[in-house]
């Protein structure tokens, strides 16, 4: 069961970035850096980093405004998957962590 799970999620990442991509207005770098996906496959967080930093909040509420569309997309492409979940978009927070340490690494 596992190795299912761990290609639905790769197979939903793949297909939000994608989404994403031909979507968004191409103001700012938007890349889905995790997905979250609960065991009944109703739910999935899908995580994001965003270039510049201070477009976080637009790129997650466009991200989120857009979830019907994305899912039906989702469902049209990927007939074999049983459920298509709801999604979420989050910040991904340890991303940002992760990158800030690397700059102070890199000043010191």
């Amino acid at each position: 069961m596992k190795e299912r799970d761990e290609k639905v999620k790769e197979l939903l990442r793949q297909s939000v970035a994608e989404y994403i991509s031909r979507w968004s207005n191409r103001t700012s770098l938007i890349t889905v850096t995790n997905v979250h996906l609960t065991r009944d496959y109703r739910r999935c967080d899908i995580f994001i980093s965003v270039l510049p930093e201070h477009k976080m909040q637009a790129a997650c509420d466009f991200a989120n405004r857009h979830n019907t569309d994305l899912r039906e997309e989702i469902k049209k492409r990927h007939r074999n998957l049983r459920r298509i979940p709801h999604f979420k978009f989050l910040p991904d927070l340890g991303e940002q962590n992760r990158q800030r340490i690397d700059e102070l690494s890199w000043e010191s």
